[in-house]
């Protein structure tokens, strides 16, 4: 695809510099920008070097998105894991040409043939934190699918919220948790089998230097502790499921 051409990174995705070097570029070159995800105008929220919570101002996103726009002629979207997401790049660059890329199209191809005419027993694993930004993906999965298995940052709201588990300091969706009884009265429905963790791989912080331990559903995640991923005996479980 690069047809053995250089690739030159710039340390930025907006600003003037990058406008320059892309204005100046010629003969094909390909230029590779800085993580958009490094300025809080991407996501319109982020925290600051502190470790704050901050928001972007209105503004300054809609300058961010004009500042992207300004680079290029035709907007190609391949970041399929994104696209749901109202983020700048997804839903701010003002091009008039604009086209799915390889990996979008071969991701949508996939999951067309999958839902269209799978093959029984069709089973899905459904990750990520939150519950409340795949809610009509998980509606859809449940008319179609004979089980699934749930893990990630999203199990630690089914676990809390159906179950009353201790999840200490892990990821908890608030909007989705409103969601959860909802979504297993369908799957019950539908006879869909819903498999959940039932211990977990726990850390005092998110660090390479947290201290690491171990919980099950009974004892639960002590406060000041994370659910970070599966134990052992979940682990069995998603197995015997698949």
């Amino acid at each position: 695809l690069l047809g053995g051409k250089d690739v030159k990174f710039l340390d930025d995705c907006v600003g003037d510099e990058v406008e320059s070097a892309v204005s100046s570029a010629s003969n094909g070159q390909i230029i590779l920008l800085e993580n958009l995800r490094f300025h809080v105008e991407e996501e319109g929220k982020g925290k600051n070097a502190e470790g704050e919570k901050v928001k972007a101002e209105t503004k300054d996103v809609e300058s961010f998105r004009a500042g992207l726009t300004k680079l290029g002629d035709v907007y190609v979207n391949d970041a399929f894991g994104t696209a749901h997401r109202a983020h700048s790049s997804m839903v701010g660059v003002k091009l008039d040409q604009r086209a799915a890329g390889f990996l979008m199209k071969k991701e949508l191809d996939f999951f067309a043939k999958v839902l269209e005419s799978p093959e029984r027993p069709f089973l899905a694993i459904l990750g990520g934190a939150k519950i409340s930004d795949k809610i009509q993906l998980i509606e859809n999965m449940l008319d179609k699918v004979d089980s699934i298995v749930i893990g990630g940052g999203m199990a630690f709201t089914f676990k809390k919220t159906l179950e009353g588990v201790k999840i200490g300091g892990s990821l908890f969706d608030e909007e989705g948790a409103k969601q959860v009884e909802s979504l297993m009265a369908k799957a019950k429905k539908n006879n869909v089998e819903v498999v959940l963790p039932v211990d977990y791989v726990t850390a005092s912080k998110f660090s390479k230097d947290a201290e690491v331990g171990s919980a099950t559903d009974a004892e639960g995640i002590p406060d000041g502790w994370l659910g970070l991923d599966v134990g052992p005996k979940s682990r069995q479980l998603f197995h015997e499921a698949i």
